[in-house]
């Protein structure tokens, strides 16, 4: 069994794979993304979710992995996203989805991939 901090990884791993095919489907492209409520709210929705899962990490993992990864910005951004209403920039949701999590999703890679054991 994975620990709680594994588990919560893999599922952001998923969410970040999510975004990864909501861009492939819609396109790469800003305008698009711009113009289109449905991309706006898939691409929000799973940033959102990474946010609420980051903060569930536990403290000692979010500090051994600072060096790779930024945690607090990630959770900052979950509020943002939450809390703004409908009036965040769109600018800033495209930029994160095409530039943080990349990052974040070959992060959640190695760190599994090293830190697992594939169930029986």
């Amino acid at each position: 069994m994975q620990s709680p901090d594994c588990q919560r990884l893999a599922h952001i791993l998923d969410y970040c794979v999510e975004i990864e095919k909501t861009i492939a489907r819609y396109g790469a492209d800003f305008f698009a993304f711009d113009h289109d409520a449905d991309y706006q709210r898939s691409i929000s929705f799973s940033i959102l979710q990474i946010g609420e899962l980051s903060g569930k990490l536990s403290a000692e993992f979010r500090t051994a992995t600072a060096g790779r990864i930024q945690w607090g910005p990630i959770k900052g951004m979950r509020n943002l996203v939450a809390h703004s209403y409908g009036s965040m920039s769109r600018e800033i949701i495209w930029e994160t989805a095409i530039t943080d999590i990349p990052v974040l999703k070959q992060f959640c890679q190695e760190y599994l991939a090293e830190n697992t054991q594939p169930d029986p």
